[in-house]
């Protein structure tokens, strides 16, 4: 077996479909499987996978929620491939992403792992797509908002890189580094686990590399980013990774960090009780009250389209003109590939939606139409 795909869901079935369809597209001519982990989705994900997609997927379902790392390790565990593939289920992959960058992890043997080009949901390039190891005065400065050590700037787009760290939403792994240097750690719930992969990837004598592979990335569509919880995790994982890996240092280099950590987690709380605040005095609201909707694609989608936005009173335009627009692309007529590179190309940067004339659903930034 040349390939593992392995994708963790919780709550997001549309776009983890639309997720499926493209690896199935990107996996046309490479032996592979796919499995999915569902962490206890109460969103009809499992029965819906089963009518979609029957025996092409390994569906594992577990009864409660496990986190990422956990979730992860069961499928990588069950998997055969030569590479593991981590991926996010709010993501798509160009058609020829997957065979790129499995070519060059063939031909680069020192290569541990390999991240893709990540689009954000407005095509443009997610900085994430090449970190650089968060040492103790990187993570201070990051957190202060200077980030240009930590996201490597200096490395070109088009061309493949060193880089220290991947994200977990793109991470192909080669399976002879991962029985050298162990799963993902367990500890983290969800958040740094793919750090600390990356890192102890790298000790373990093993190259991570940052390939241009096009994949788009909504960001955090499985994750309820304003909820207390979110906080609690992801500020949880940066102080695991900083005990797992710094706390040998002095004193007076580990306290500055994690009164730092918990200084941004307090500010993030603050802010998210005054969003709050502001949305239950009708100040402020979740969504923009006006999307201007722009559809492009065959007859059959623009008639479907039209039908849709007449019932759920959406706004269209052939040219958006003013506030916040949405370009939606017929996935039936434009490859992933295609929509990627046009939406890339707009200098607008509308957010990237797509149109299934198969399941007539309609996959926005903002919410999910049908």
């Amino acid at each position: 077996m040349k390939l593992s795909v392995v994708i963790v869901s919780y709550n997001v079935r549309y776009f983890l479909e639309q997720c499926l369809v493209s690896v199935l597209r990107a996996t046309e001519g490479i032996d592979h499987e796919i499995f999915v982990v569902d962490n206890d989705s109460h969103d009809g994900t499992v029965d819906y996978l089963k009518q979609r997609f029957g025996t092409r997927i390994t569906l594992i379902e577990s009864q409660h929620n496990l986190g990422f790392a956990r979730a992860n390790n069961i499928a990588i565990r069950q998997s055969t491939g030569q590479y593991v593939l981590l991926l996010n289920p709010d993501t798509f992959v160009a058609e020829d992403a997957l065979k790129t960058v499995i070519d060059f992890m063939d031909a680069h043997p020192q290569a541990g792992g390999a991240g893709a080009m990540m689009h954000n949901a407005d095509g443009t390039l997610a900085p994430e797509s090449r970190r650089g190891l968060p040492t103790p005065w990187v993570s201070l400065l990051k957190m202060f908002g200077r980030s240009n050590r930590y996201y490597m700037r200096h490395l070109p787009w088009d061309a493949p890189g060193r880089i220290d760290v991947m994200s977990g939403a793109f991470c192909m792994l080669r399976r002879e580094a991962l029985d050298a240097v162990g799963l993902l750690d367990e500890d983290f719930f969800m958040y740094g686990e793919d750090i600390d992969l990356s890192y102890r990837i790298t000790k373990g004598g093993y190259e991570n590399w940052y390939v241009p592979a096009r994949i788009l990335h909504y960001k955090g569509e499985s994750t309820q980013k304003s909820s207390y919880r979110y906080v609690h995790v992801f500020y949880q994982a940066m102080l695991i990774f900083f005990r797992k890996h710094y706390g040998h240092l002095s004193l007076f280099v580990t306290l500055p960090i994690r009164l730092a950590i918990y200084c941004r987690a307090f500010m993030a709380l603050l802010s998210m009780q005054t969003q709050r605040l502001r949305r239950s005095l009708g100040m402020d609201d979740d969504k923009p009250d006006n999307v201007v909707y722009q559809f492009k694609g065959s007859s059959q989608m623009i008639e479907e389209c039209d039908e849709l936005a007449r019932r759920k009173g959406l706004t269209i335009t052939a040219h958006a003109s003013s506030g916040p627009a949405c370009t939606v692309y017929d996935t039936a007529h434009f490859s992933f590939s295609d929509i990627i590179r046009q939406a890339a190309a707009d200098d607008s940067h509308p957010m990237i939606g797509t149109y299934s004339t198969d399941t007539h659903v309609l996959i926005t930034p903002l919410e999910v139409i049908r």
